[in-house]
């Protein structure tokens, strides 16, 4: 008899997205992340002026509220809670 389960394609580690320290970025990278989820999480709720949130949301980061995700697929960074990508 054999485990169909062993037959069944593992996914690659090396792709699944993992979490980066943002203190291991560099003060205009993270700018431009905190800039990209202002204008794509706030921009779409009709919130007149998204970058004026980039305070709040460089404070949720510096909280832990908010993550650096990496897809090495992709090879894209963004924020997003924690456990969440």
């Amino acid at each position: 008899m054999s485990d169909d389960t062993e037959k069944m394609a593992q996914p690659d580690p090396r792709e699944e997205r993992f979490v980066v320290d943002a203190k291991l970025l560099t003060a205009d990278q993270l700018e431009g992340l905190v800039q990209e989820y202002c204008t794509r999480y706030h921009g779409i709720n009709d919130t007149e002026n998204p970058l004026g949130e980039q305070e709040r949301v460089m404070a949720a980061v510096t909280r832990g509220d908010l993550v650096v995700w990496f897809d090495p697929v992709e090879n894209t960074a963004g924020l997003g809670q924690p456990g969440r990508p």
